[in-house]
């Protein structure tokens, strides 16, 4: 009798663990963090969230894709991020035994506030602005070697802007338009817009 009753325990076990595991069914979800321009972001941060709590988090590779298995259906907050990006959130369902596909849906915009910035003017010697001129930035080390880390071309109302990692570091920005050119140089010290006019030879 006592034998009896373990066999059905037992048995009664393995109903329940088999009722529990079929209840919790999983899938997953894969895509690619990008900029707006489809450049995938290395190492990003992609954390599926369900009721204000982290339930499993990843790191992206370096072309910006990743892939999160192993969830409970159910809705979730996609919350994706890294460094120098505004972070974004994006509304999502898991269903069961599927790992959906969401593409290049998350994506980051640069955080400003992480950043130098250095906008400009460039104007031609009778002061009219000089749209199309070519302006070039270099770095500028502590032995006084230079090199190049950017290059546009001016607006058509003579204007340029460089967008560069924080740091404490000098510039030198050079604008050139036919046989004119023109140089400065500028120390930054932290995440700020910084400004400047050139005015060519």
């Amino acid at each position: 009798m006592r034998f009896y009753s373990k066999i059905v325990l037992f048995g009664a076990t393995l109903l329940t663990l088999s009722i529990s595991m079929n209840a919790q069914e999983t899938g997953g979800l894969k895509g690619k963090v990008r900029t707006a321009k489809g450049e995938g972001i290395a190492a990003a941060t992609v954390t599926a969230r369900q009721n204000g709590e982290d339930v499993k988090s990843t790191t992206a590779d370096a072309k910006g894709n990743f892939v999160l298995e192993n969830l409970k259906t159910g809705d979730y907050n996609l919350v994706f991020s890294k460094s120098g990006y505004s972070s974004g959130v994006l509304s999502i369902e898991v269903k069961k035994n599927k790992t959906r596909d969401l593409g290049g849906r998350l994506v980051l915009s640069v955080d400003q506030g992480t950043q130098i910035i250095i906008k400009g003017s460039v104007f031609a010697a009778d002061g009219r602005s000089a749209g199309g001129a070519k302006v070039e930035i270099e770095r500028i080390s502590s032995d006084g070697s230079a090199k190049k880390v950017g290059s546009v071309v001016a607006s058509y109302s003579g204007e340029f802007t460089f967008r560069l990692a924080e740091g404490e570091t000098k510039y030198r920005v050079t604008a050139s338009m036919k046989d004119s050119t023109a140089s400065k140089e500028i120390e930054v010290t932290s995440a700020a817009i910084y400004r400047l006019a050139i005015t060519l030879n």
